[in-house]
């Protein structure tokens, strides 16, 4: 009994990523100014460092295992969202961290904006920079296998898409449904065979807090 017991409280630890997500996808986007979405993209681009750095991490730790070496393909020097225009031209090759960057380009922001939203990214990159590169890697299938999907679903609900940056931040949201969505042979796939740990929860902790402190009408 009392193993049966042990074994549900590990499963329940594992698995209480899953309540962030839903506490990320509840917030208000719907009622998200076009200055609170601009900001999501601006920090969103410090977590897609992080997420190209973790397909990096597994890369290390799993080097001859061909799934992810196809879901690398998939995420890092690739021409899955090009073209796009001021972003990347026709076959053009680039991380999608790097997608981002250009994307955040398109569109000025204020100085003392910008050096916020920095300072809130950077905080975030450190704080996942600190934690153990298994437990990075593992994190995979939680992002790829619906996580993120559910996330950007809930992003795209925002009534603001404008802007030159905005509108390429949705053709990468967009683009990374399609790219995921499939159960069978989406990005999901290829990274399910890697088990989270309890640790997860603190990296999907961090990234919700860093999308409300960049937008804090997300909460009203």
């Amino acid at each position: 009994m009392e193993k049966g017991v042990s074994q549900a409280s590990n499963e329940a630890k594992v698995n209480a990523y899953r309540d962030v997500i839903k506490t990320i996808c509840n917030l208000h986007w719907s009622n998200l100014s076009q200055e609170g979405l601009t900001s999501i993209a601006w920090v969103y681009y410090f977590f897609s460092i992080q997420f190209c750095e973790t397909v990096g991490l597994a890369r290390i730790l799993y080097p001859n295992d061909k799934n992810l070496e196809e879901l690398d393909r998939g995420e890092r020097d690739t021409d899955n969202l090009s073209p796009y225009p001021g972003v990347v031209e026709t076959n053009e090759r680039v991380d999608h961290c790097e997608f981002m960057r250009r994307t955040l380009e398109l569109t000025p922001i204020e100085q003392t904006e910008r050096l916020r939203l920095e300072s809130i990214g950077k905080a975030y990159l450190i704080l996942s920079r600190s934690m153990d590169p298994a437990t990075r890697a593992v994190s995979l299938p939680t992002y790829e296998d619906g996580g993120l999907e559910q996330v950007f679903r809930s992003i795209l609900k925002a009534q603001h898409w404008d802007t030159p940056l905005l509108k390429a931040f949705k053709h990468f949201l967009d683009g990374h449904i399609t790219l995921d969505s499939d159960p069978e042979l989406g990005h999901g796939s290829l990274c399910r065979f890697l088990s989270p740990t309890a640790e997860v929860f603190d990296l999907w902790t961090a990234f919700g807090q860093m999308l409300v402190e960049a937008a804090p009408e997300l909460k009203n």
